[in-house]
């Protein structure tokens, strides 16, 4: 049987000259009977376990020791700054026993997690938990920054592999998601042999509970007795099978196969795109902010170029069209792609009617091309005139729910083939009308839909904790509310007693709803709140969202930040003088608080962020959701992200139908912020209060799309 000394490994691998899974981990995996490895929580545990080489590993009665670094809430956040405690033990064994529960319910993730118990049940793998205390002796303080491999194969040979890992779906299996990595072998020289010996000291030490600043214990015994409660001695290999077939069928799809160590797609990507596909490719996909949308949609043109398709990709903000030209131009620089830009202070697609010829069938044997469009340029006369439609036009809309709007609707009378509609939520909250023309023209939503809590099992999103903080308006400003409300509950006995249909009574009524909205997005106490949040919890390195309602709160917040001399306080927004692109890599870079508007809300990635503040957010629950999924995204180190939430309540139980109508939008949000969060208790006060209302959380929803509001409203947000 070949050894580790008969593979060709190299002294270092780097992404993307090198495939590492393919030319050093899985052939390495395969030749060891010994593999010890520090990761970064259990959960991730799963993607360590290289599907392709596993039932080698096991053949040659491998054995893999695996330590890993405990994540809890802040809950139990001083339990894990001072190290192992009984009490931390006990709520890391809850939250390990939950974890691994919500794997066994994902689909993606069952049959890992059942290979996983197998093993661990079998003794083929032992697991401890390291705590790290103040001190550790001179190691990184959280073990999942420190991560190491040690082999070892039946002939005495041993290689030591350190460097990071992005333990996501389908991991090291095809796609070689460690960005680099040195190796050190004992057949080459005295060097690496003493480097060998020093991480073997080093792991066995931690191993056994005797690394300064560390306390290594095994995993909780209840929580071990549920994992290995899910074990199957007899289907574990046939598991293992069916991974790699899912894992080969996912580099069918993928945008990105001809490249080294290029992205595949996750298996609720690939369902989908195969459901799609069963359904005559046409559909919307109803996935959760930050699952990876654009990357599916990617595959999916890939897939529309092998056809011989134009792929006319609509998207409704400038940022959007900047963020997908470089996706597309990255993906498919080495097909060749053309690509059209239009909008976003592109014009040329008009010269010459260049848009007409560009959108023809194409060729036999030309390069693949696609055009790209921000929804207000694709819905004016002179694009929709020269847009030359057909069965070779295959459209994808990101954000589709944005096309319900009355004006983006004229695109539904383009005649394409394929049809995909990108958004977490394709139902436009308070307007059927939309909602009905977009499930219309895409032909449905393409099942199932792909939830947040599906998201956070799969490990394609981070688990968060949610901290509801409740304040109260100043009594002028719940005067203001109420005689708000009084002239709406006149105008709306006009509109619905006396039968009127009167469009302007219609947008009067809306408009004074936005108006009474905002009354509580711009609540004065929250500026003060918000400075004693940050001032509490803020830690230097952290990247924080605060989200304001409008450029004046944004303005008392910052300055109210920079008074409590809280460091690296950035705004951001459409109307902000400088380079945004520069704000958002200083603050990537150093960490800090980003104090921003309405313009992160839609498809702006940055992965980064651990904390998000909503001092504002509307009765759409689409804003608040979009806003979760920014901070939720996943990012090597970030195993745990915080939302805070600032919740307005009455001054006084008086009046008691108006008051109603205040808390319902705001408690709606919490319960569904605190639904999903790991400490779904932490609204139990925000219930209690509710039932002090008489409010029902079923009734709690609603809401309406602001993408129609006047224009001079509009302004207000952007521009005041």
């Amino acid at each position: 049987m070949s050894g580790l000394a008969d593979l060709p490994l190299k002294r270092a691998y780097h992404k993307p000259e090198d495939d590492i899974a393919r030319d050093f981990y899985l052939p390495a995996v395969a030749a060891s009977h010994a593999y010890d490895r520090a990761v970064g929580y259990f959960s991730s545990t799963v993607f360590l376990l290289a599907w392709p080489s596993l039932k080698a590993f096991v053949a040659n009665g491998g054995k893999m020791r695996l330590i890993c670094s405990p994540v809890l809430s802040d809950v139990d956040h001083e339990a894990m700054r001072e190290g192992y405690s009984e009490r931390a033990d006990t709520a890391y064994g809850e939250s390990l026993k939950a974890s691994f529960a919500a794997m066994l319910a994902s689909e993606a993730l069952m049959k890992p997690a059942v290979v996983l118990a197998s093993l661990i049940a079998a003794d083929i793998i032992d697991c401890k938990v390291a705590w790290v205390g103040e001190t550790a002796g001179g190691r990184p303080k959280r073990l999942f920054h420190d991560k190491i491999g040690l082999l070892a194969d039946p002939h005495g040979q041993r290689a030591v592999f350190k460097g990071s890992m992005n333990e996501t779906w389908p991991g090291l299996a095809l796609d070689g998601n460690l960005e680099s990595v040195d190796v050190f072998t004992s057949w080459r020289d005295d060097g690496e042999r003493a480097r060998i010996a020093d991480e073997r000291d080093y792991f066995d030490r931690l191993w056994n509970n005797s690394w300064p600043g560390v306390v290594t214990q095994p995993l909780p015994e209840s929580a071990r007795a549920e994992i290995v409660s899910a074990a199957d001695a007899a289907r574990w290999p046939e598991f293992v099978d069916e991974i790699c077939l899912d894992l080969e069928r996912a580099a069918g799809w993928s945008a990105e196969a001809g490249k080294l160590s290029g992205r595949s797609p996750r298996p609720h990507q690939v369902a989908a795109l195969d459901a799609w596909t069963e359904r005559g490719r046409r559909g919307l996909f109803e996935h959760a902010t930050g699952s990876g949308k654009t990357f599916t949609a990617l595959c999916a043109m890939n897939d529309g170029f092998r056809r011989g398709e134009i792929p006319l990709v609509l998207v409704p903000s400038d940022l959007l069209l900047q963020q997908w030209e470089n996706e597309i131009k990255t993906t498919f620089t080495e097909a060749g792609i053309q690509l059209l830009v239009c909008g976003g202070g592109h014009s040329d697609w008009r010269d010459g009617a260049r848009l007409r010829s560009w959108t023809r069938p194409p060729a036999s044997g030309q390069r693949p091309r696609a055009v790209l469009s921000t929804l207000q340029t694709a819905t004016s006369v002179s694009f929709m005139g020269l847009c030359s439609g057909g069965p070779h036009l295959f459209m994808i809309a990101d954000e589709a729910h944005r096309m319900g709007a009355l004006q983006s609707r004229r695109l539904f009378d383009l005649n394409t083939g394929a049809r995909l509609g990108l958004s977490a939520t394709p139902r436009r909250a308070g307007d059927p009308e939309g909602t009905a023309a977009i499930l219309d023209y895409f032909e449905g939503i393409v099942p199932p839909p792909f939830t947040l809590a599906d998201a956070i099992r799969s490990g394609a999103l981070t688990p968060y904790a949610y901290y509801a903080h409740p304040i109260r308006l100043e009594p002028d400003e719940q005067i203001e509310w109420l005689e708000t409300s009084e002239i709406l509950r006149r105008l709306a006995a006009r509109l619905h007693g006396n039968g009127e249909s009167d469009s302007a009574l219609q947008a009067r009524v809306k408009l004074l709803l936005i108006r009474r909205a905002r009354l509580i997005k711009s609540a004065r106490r929250k500026v003060t709140t918000a400075a004693e949040i940050l001032k509490d919890h803020y830690r230097p390195g952290q990247r924080w969202i605060v989200y304001c309602d409008d450029q004046d709160q944004l303005a008392q917040v910052k300055a109210a930040l920079r008074k409590a001399e809280l460091p690296d306080v950035y705004e951001y927004h459409s109307a902000m003088p400088g380079d945004r692109s520069r704000t958002l890599d200083l603050f990537n870079q150093r960490g800090g608080t980003v104090v921003s508007i309405r313009c992160l809300d839609e498809g702006i990635d940055i992965p980064a962020v651990s904390h998000a503040l909503i001092l504002a957010s509307s009765r759409n629950p689409r804003e608040f959701i979009q806003r979760r999924g920014r901070v939720l995204r996943r990012f090597p180190g970030k195993a745990l992200a915080h939302i805070h939430d600032v919740i307005v309540t009455p001054a006084a139980r008086e009046d008691g139908d108006e008051l109603e109508s205040m808390l319902t939008g705001e408690l709606a949000r919490a319960i569904e912020f605190g639904g999903n969060a790991i400490n779904p208790a932490c609204v139990a006060d925000l219930k209690r209060l509710a039932a002090e209302f008489g409010i029902s959380f079923e009734a709690a929803k609603g809401g309406f799309e602001d993408d129609d509001e006047p224009a001079d409203l509009e302004k207000e947000t952007i521009d005041a």
